[in-house]
């Protein structure tokens, strides 16, 4: 009698089932896109190529998908675009799924005019839109993409010196095998031009690329070195304020935090600046990095200063990684000098500090000077703009600037002191990495401040001497006393000339 009863709910289940596909299928055929793509599957094809290139790889807000709404929902039907869930809760925990991001703290409440009801967003990631507990994100379900296969992309006529070259050809073994390389390699050791054989064998390969770095400076500063590269690849750069910032080229630079729009997009992925803030301790960032590449993607770090964990990756052969001690141009990296520096007397302190401006090796030399608060940098000015007026060390105020991450003309000042408009610069460590400068002499006020780590001082020590014209450049470290990121920063530069000094002699030896 059970089994009886058994087989005809069975019988029941399956008709149901039955019915519910017909009508899925009848609301799938009745969809007018879909209708189309049937009828005319030429223009199909093309119409959910256009797509697929512009929201493959992305997960994204309603808001961030530029499709009127019927187009969207027809699309959404027929599983073109999947929906998820946009926050993950659970009894006890929270988690945004584009982020990651699980602090209580960083999660807050807001009332929805959509549904008249007060619910999450996820405050970690809002600088890249809202993230709402009742809306969905959605990432693209379709076909994937298919990049072009470029013959000759590179138009770069440089050449690498040898320790450049062994550097580019571990990094091109990743890109066609895939995995993970660190390449270590000193400021001013020419880490872009590195990339180069790498970057055009995955655009040989039909892949796409990505530079992700932690600051928008270094992205602005990458643009025109790479466009100039492979003048007719479509690049982007992606960062807050940029123009053509849809995400739809082959080769993309970005910011890290744009890393957050992406899932399962790329075929090789650079971070360059590995340690540098905020990317190092940001535990979101580091899963917007490993969510944007493909299973199989080729990922490369790039660093001048790695971080202690790294380091032990590196010695217990759990990371691969190449080493470039050197500059490109062969000269050793400038050793810093420490100076005492009056900080608890304001004014005499600033006079101490123009009289070593006074007496410097080249005063012809440009001057970057690095200060730890955007506070420090905006009061600095005024004192030093007088000072420096009265020893004819500039010929007019506009000559110099002070510039911070809060400044809405810092990208211009940056390229007017590149045009040596500007002789003097104040800054904070937005600058202390990633950005060229022909020549300059370094100082840096209140060395001793907690802000100026022992990789922040290398990479400021790394922006002297960067062109072989003019290879050298005074650095100085201007404190109230001693710190231990000081002595390392020093004892580091100085470990690094030392390899530097081995290799060159080996290549003496060699005949090379």
């Amino acid at each position: 009698m059970n089994f009886i009863f058994r087989s005809y709910l069975k019988q029941i289940m399956m008709r149901f089932l039955s019915k519910m596909k017909q009508v899925q299928g009848r609301r799938l055929t009745n969809s007018p896109d879909v209708a189309q793509i049937n009828i005319d599957k030429n223009l199909g094809k093309i119409q959910i190529q256009t797509l697929a290139r512009k929201y493959s790889g992305k997960l994204l807000t309603r808001k961030e998908i530029s499709l009127n709404e019927h187009t969207f929902q027809n699309l959404l039907q027929a599983s073109y675009f999947t929906s998820r869930p946009s926050i993950q809760k659970t009894f006890l925990t929270s988690t945004c799924q584009r982020c990651n991001n699980m602090k209580k703290s960083l999660f807050a409440k807001i009332p929805c005019t959509k549904c008249n009801y007060t619910h999450y967003y996820c405050r970690n990631c809002i600088a890249m839109g809202r993230v709402m507990e009742c809306e969905p994100l959605y990432f693209w379900s379709g076909d994937s993409y298919k990049w072009q296969k470029h013959k000759h992309p590179s138009k770069w006529l440089g050449e690498l010196t040898n320790a450049q070259q062994h550097a580019a050809n571990k990094i091109n073994q990743i890109v066609k095998k895939g995995g993970e390389l660190l390449v270590w390699a000193v400021a001013g050791a020419g880490k872009t031009e590195m990339l180069f054989p790498g970057i055009t064998t995955a655009l040989q390969q039909g892949k796409r690329i990505c530079i992700a770095t932690p600051r928008a400076d270094v992205v602005r500063e990458l643009l025109p070195r790479l466009s100039k590269a492979f003048q007719h690849i479509h690049i982007q750069a992606l960062y807050s304020g940029s123009r053509d910032n849809d995400g739809t080229a082959q080769l993309i630079i970005s910011t890290t935090h744009q890393l957050y729009r992406y899932r399962a997009a790329f075929d090789v992925l650079i971070i360059d600046e590995i340690d540098a803030f905020p990317y190092h301790n940001d535990l979101t960032l580091q899963y917007a990095a490993m969510q944007a590449r493909k299973k199989e993607a080729a990922q490369i770090y790039l660093t001048a200063t790695p971080r202690e964990k790294l380091q032990i990756q590196i010695k217990t052969r759990k990371l691969d990684h190449v080493f470039v001690p050197i500059r490109f141009h062969g000269y050793f990296l400038p050793v810093p000098v420490l100076k005492k520096f009056n900080s608890h007397n304001e004014s005499k302190g600033i006079v101490q500090f123009v009289e070593w401006i006074r007496t410097r090796e080249r005063p012809k030399r440009q001057l970057l000077i690095f200060v730890p608060t955007i506070k420090l940098a905006n009061e600095l000015r005024a004192p030093l703009k007088k000072l420096l007026f009265e020893e004819s060390i500039i010929k007019m105020p506009s000559q110099i600037q002070s510039v911070h991450a809060e400044d809405k003309k810092r990208e211009e000042k940056v390229i007017a002191f590149r045009k040596n408009y500007i002789f003097v610069l104040i800054t904070t460590t937005i600058l202390e990495r990633g950005v060229t400068f022909p020549s300059v002499d370094v100082a840096v006020l209140y060395a001793d401040h907690q802000v100026f780590d022992e990789a922040a001082l290398v990479q400021v020590s790394g922006r002297a001497g960067r062109s072989p014209k003019d290879p050298s450049g005074e650095v100085v470290f201007f404190h109230n006393g001693q710190t231990n990121a000081m002595k390392r920063s020093i004892r580091s530069i100085k470990q690094m000339n030392q390899r530097a000094k081995n290799i060159n002699s080996t290549l003496w030896m060699k005949g090379e």
